[in-house]
């Protein structure tokens, strides 16, 4: 059973037992992108132009729901939850239930987009020159762009793909994940200011007003999802410092009947712990079974907020 649609998105469907959402915004850039192409297409007489720009538009979407059902696919294959892919102003989003367990999950699961991005691509250039006319501008166009998202979506920041991939790769050679998270959310404020100056650096085109817009707005998207990723490193830090034999109180007697957990629990592991058997305070047990101490709830919430290791 579906859940209700999240708060601004409209519910297309469902596929594969994944809610297919689509926001407002989605039209919007749509307008915008026939009005941008409509100008390249110009050069054509059997065809409006703006006919073919909304063709491109449509296929161009298409594109990016498959980009979507390929990190689904494989987030599907490590057994992760996969809640809905929404369509919005920027391109797409796939909801997957908790985070990546290891590094190679993160890197399979995000690049699985780009790859099929440029799957795409070479597809469309590869049949190209059996078509003519109209159809052949348009799949021209298609095989174009996807290069292009398959080339800007691997830049290594985040929140991009390749800003994800980047970020398994520092996590694998570090063993610390939030080392890979803060690199790649600089890289990709990097990459927002990178697009801002890009775009003010065509003003030969036609299209540079709307141009600059798309990039700002692209910039925005870039800073705001990176700004998320610092913050989520934060949080991801004091996680993984939580550790249940140094926030626990040795030697403390237990309250009767009090949960066991182990000793040895910490970051997350030591969470879920915790909220699969809520309690005020837990007995923490030895690997042979005997008592060290007491860890209280509110410890581990004081030690959360201290942030301390």
């Amino acid at each position: 059973m579906s859940s209700p649609p999240q708060p601004g998105t409209w519910r297309l469907g469902r596929l594969a037992g994944v809610d297919l959402l689509i926001r407002p915004s989605l039209l919007i850039m749509g307008v915008a992108l026939v009005v941008l192409f409509a100008s390249r297409f110009e050069d054509r007489t059997d065809s409006n132009p703006y006919v073919l720009a909304t063709a491109f538009v449509l296929a161009l979407y298409v594109s990016v729901l498959i980009h979507e059902l390929a990190h689904v696919a494989v987030a599907r294959g490590f057994r992760m939850r996969v809640h809905s892919v929404t369509l919005h102003l920027f391109g797409g989003e796939t909801l997957i239930e908790g985070e990546s367990r290891t590094p190679w999950q993160e890197l399979s699961v995000s690049i699985a987009g780009p790859l099929s991005s440029l799957a795409i691509g070479l597809a469309c250039f590869a049949v190209e020159p059996a078509l003519d006319g109209t159809s052949a501008d348009v799949v021209r166009a298609v095989a174009q762009v996807n290069i292009l998202v398959a080339i800007f979506n691997m830049l290594p920041g985040l929140p991009l793909d390749g800003g994800r991939v980047f970020r398994a790769i520092i996590w694998q050679v570090t063993g610390r994940e939030e080392v890979g998270i803060r690199i790649a959310a600089w890289l990709g404020r990097l990459t927002a200011v990178a697009v801002v100056v890009y775009a003010f650096t065509r003003t030969d085109e036609p299209t540079f007003g709307i141009d600059v817009v798309i990039a700002v707005l692209i910039a925005w998207f870039l800073w705001q999802g990176a700004g998320d990723a610092l913050s989520h490193a934060g949080r991801s830090a004091r996680i993984n410092s939580l550790d249940a034999r140094s926030i626990g109180f040795p030697g403390a007697t237990p309250p009767p009947n009090a949960e066991q957990l182990s000793v040895d629990l910490h970051g997350a592991e030591l969470l879920k712990a915790m909220a699969a058997r809520p309690a005020e305070a837990y007995a923490l047990v030895e690997a042979d079974g005997t008592i060290y101490g007491v860890l209280t709830a509110r410890a581990v919430d004081e030690a959360y907020r201290a942030g301390r290791r």
